[in-house]
């Protein structure tokens, strides 16, 4: 009988052979139908299935639906996925594989992934002596804290105050501000006091509106210097002048005045080379501040002391001189924080930090440091002989131990064993000596390589220290015991070296320009002591 059916299968199949050969039928067009058909369908389902098509094999046949078997089928289907995003790493390890359906790993994600910028047009990508491709570095920046959540009826009540008024508000909050034990935004021992600076910070960000003037002609005015050690001012300027939160273009709203100049392109522009006379740069702002006074109110409204400038060059406050009002009333955020001078006043001033930057697309290369294990040597300072303490260090400290590392400018066969910076990274203290002037770009330096710096200046007010505590992260040295500085460093017992080094690794975000600004970085902890250096000066009515 099977054969029978067989034999007929076969008469029939020859039979329909023969009545489609008789048949004009085009081949060719059934051909690239059948293709087209082919190519959509599979498509369709790339888009609509969860699963790639090569796991179709896999898929088992279920005969009825129960609980058991739902299980095991996502049972299954997690199975696959971790299957295919192993299978997709392998592809490229530089895009982060996020699981279906988890909105929650796609936040993290994205908060993780660097801003590289634009890439230029017209430029190839650096390579290696090894050939691969230059790869952008791998520390990025912490994620953006989340704001806290304003009632509306708070801001609605902020919105109604006048400036002044705001700024007593803010003022008598942050005399009242609740005792906070732990932030998970904030690391409490690197703070003098984080209660307080967690109030005031929050205030700034609900109250704070700043207007910058308009006038002053480029490049001395509204171009920041981005690179070398005077680059604080240029990236302060360039997030101050592209910020909206901020930033208000209606003076009367105003709590502050920012004065957009740059002391280093001003240096550029006017000084003679050789000719060692700075006061034309003076009389330049001068003449700047009293032509905004004779064309607005608000300058003589306060003689100047709610307007504000930042400048990082040694000559800073020397270029103040030839205007009394700007030299003495207004906040001066200044990288030559000499108290001795009688220019910078610590409480109403900012010591600005000085800070190096070699390439501005890139503010954060080589930062990070090493395990406390790999930190062989006690103290490291190379640099050039400026000023009246770096020779007195390398006479006393020169060549004299093994484990501190003390030169003038770091000769060329030591550089081409171990780096400036693999010497800092290596070491537990970093020299951080003044120069011609108080401030040094090595106290930042050290916090970037997670090395402990060690101020040696007198008279000078670290970075933020109006809101961190220095003790925690540093050691001050007067210049007086630069003799007995292996002694004071040996002295520090281990346990608060360990504490000392953490404190640094935590405090190192608050001293980081990030390609984009983020809550507590730099800028924002600059523009913060601005914001207390303007409310110190309010006066609260008696009630």
């Amino acid at each position: 009988m099977k054969k029978l059916f067989q034999s007929l299968a076969v008469i029939l199949m020859k039979e329909f052979f023969r009545f489609c050969a008789s048949l004009r039928i085009d081949w060719k067009r059934v051909i690239f139908v059948g293709a087209l058909m082919t190519t959509v369908g599979v498509n369709l389902q790339m888009f609509l299935l969860t699963d790639l098509l090569d796991m179709w094999p896999l898929s088992l046949p279920i005969a009825h639906v129960s609980d058991e078997s739902l299980s095991s089928i996502r049972s299954l289907n997690q199975t696959f996925s971790e299957e295919r995003v192993k299978r997709l790493q392998l592809i490229s390890t530089d895009v982060p594989i996020i699981p279906a359906n988890s909105s929650l790993m796609l936040n993290i994600s994205v908060l993780a992934m660097p801003d590289i910028g634009p890439v230029p047009k017209g430029r190839s990508r650096r390579r290696n002596k090894g050939g691969s491709v230059d790869n952008m570095p791998k520390v990025l920046p912490p994620p953006d804290p989340p704001r806290i959540h304003v009632p509306y009826r708070l801001q609605k009540f902020i919105r109604s105050l006048i400036p002044n008024e705001a700024l007593v508000y803010a003022k008598k909050e942050i005399d009242h501000a609740p005792e906070v034990v732990d932030d998970p935004d904030l690391y409490a021992p690197v703070f003098r006091n984080m209660s307080v600076f967690k109030r005031s910070y929050e205030l700034m960000e609900l109250i704070l509106k700043v207007y910058i003037y308009r006038e002053g002609s480029k490049p001395i005015f509204h171009v920041p210097h981005l690179n070398g050690i005077y680059a604080s001012e240029g990236w302060f300027m360039r997030f101050m002048e592209s910020n909206k939160q901020f930033v208000t273009r209606d003076p009367e709203k105003a709590h502050l005045f920012y004065l957009p100049y740059s002391m280093r392109q001003l240096e550029l522009k006017l000084y003679v080379p050789g000719s060692h006379q700075i006061k034309p740069l003076a009389i330049f702002l001068r003449d700047y501040v009293n032509m905004i006074a004779g064309k607005y109110p608000f300058w003589n409204r306060t003689h100047g002391s709610d307007h504000f400038l930042v400048a990082c060059h040694d000559w800073g406050p020397y270029t103040l001189t030839q205007h009394e009002e700007l030299a003495n009333n207004t906040i001066k955020a200044l990288c030559n924080a000499d108290t001795s001078e009688g220019v910078f006043v610590a409480g109403k001033d900012v010591s600005l930090p000085e800070t190096t930057i070699k390439n501005p697309r890139v503010p954060l290369r080589n930062i990070g440091g090493l395990r406390v294990s790999q930190h062989p040597l006690l103290a490291f300072f190379a640099g050039y002989m400026h000023g009246r303490v770096r020779p007195r260090l390398l006479k006393y400290w020169r060549d004299k131990h093994e484990d501190m590392k003390i030169y003038g400018p770091l000769p060329s066969r030591i550089s081409r064993k171990m780096s400036y910076i693999h010497h800092m990274k290596s070491s537990k203290f970093c020299i951080c000596p003044m120069g011609y002037e108080v401030n040094s770009p090595r106290i930042i330096e050290s916090i970037y390589y997670e090395c402990v710096p060690v101020i040696i200046a007198d008279n000078f007010p670290p970075p933020l220290s109006d809101v961190l505590d220095l003790s925690k992260f540093s050691v001050n040295v007067a210049e007086k015991d630069i003799p007995k500085l292996r002694e004071i460093l040996l002295a520090i017992p281990m346990r608060r070296y360990m504490a000392m080094q953490t404190n640094v690794k935590m405090v190192k975000r608050h001293f980081l320009w990030n390609r984009n600004p983020i809550r507590y970085d730099l800028f924002h902890m600059i523009l913060h002591s601005i914001w207390l250096s303007r409310l110190n000066q309010i006066q609260i009515p008696e009630s």
